[in-house]
């Protein structure tokens, strides 16, 4: 009998030990923005020649231990999610009554940069719980006959949780991160301005 409590406790361990191994493996998002729409159509028809760039220094936004840790690792990859950024501006700008194209002409050209994409730890606001705060930052540059405008739009959210948020978690609230960012880039009514002017 006691060989079989100690067979039973050394497998219960080593189960736990395996789920707590699995929580923190490295997660590589495949996330999936989209604009809600709602903005403002200052557009004829005018093509805009649009670019998408990936300003980060890296493509690991965080890690799930909120520390340093090579085994936790959250990465969202820039061959993945930019082409996703792209189609969303486009879907905007088509929104908006432009016509979005890679070919700049001479007319309005609207550059996105995607700044930032963190993961970090937060504070939780009850004992017991774990927190992650996530932000966002893309900036606009709107080039239209010589006169520029610059926007910088910050999307921000904090979650809380008692266990640590697994793959579709953090797959979905990154994509409604960047959403919320895409969101306010082109609800810009001063960038819209300027590229139909």
């Amino acid at each position: 009998m006691r060989q079989w409590f100690a067979l039973k406790c050394t497998a219960t361990m080593l189960l736990l030990g395996l789920l707590t191994a699995c929580a923190q493996s490295p997660q590589i998002l495949s996330v999936n923005p989209k604009v809600s729409g709602d903005f403002p159509h200052t557009g004829n028809g005018q093509a805009v020649a649009l670019e998408v760039v990936d300003g980060r220094d890296s493509s690991v936004i965080g890690t799930r231990s909120g520390t340093a840790s090579a085994t936790s690792t959250i990465t969202v990859e820039a061959h993945d999610v930019m082409p996703k950024i792209r189609a969303q501006a486009e879907n905007a700008l088509r929104s908006m009554g432009f016509n979005p194209t890679s070919q700049n002409s001479g007319g309005p050209a609207l550059t996105l940069t995607l700044s930032e994409l963190n993961y970090a730890r937060g504070t939780a606001e009850q004992p017991l719980l774990g927190a992650s705060q996530l932000q966002a930052i893309i900036q606009a540059e709107v080039d239209n006959g010589g006169n520029t405008y610059t926007g910088r739009y910050t999307a921000k959210r904090s979650q809380s949780y008692a266990l640590k948020p697994d793959w579709d978690t953090n797959n979905r609230m990154v994509s409604e991160l960047l959403s919320n960012a895409l969101d306010r880039t082109f609800r810009d009514q001063q960038l819209a301005n300027l590229l139909a002017r």
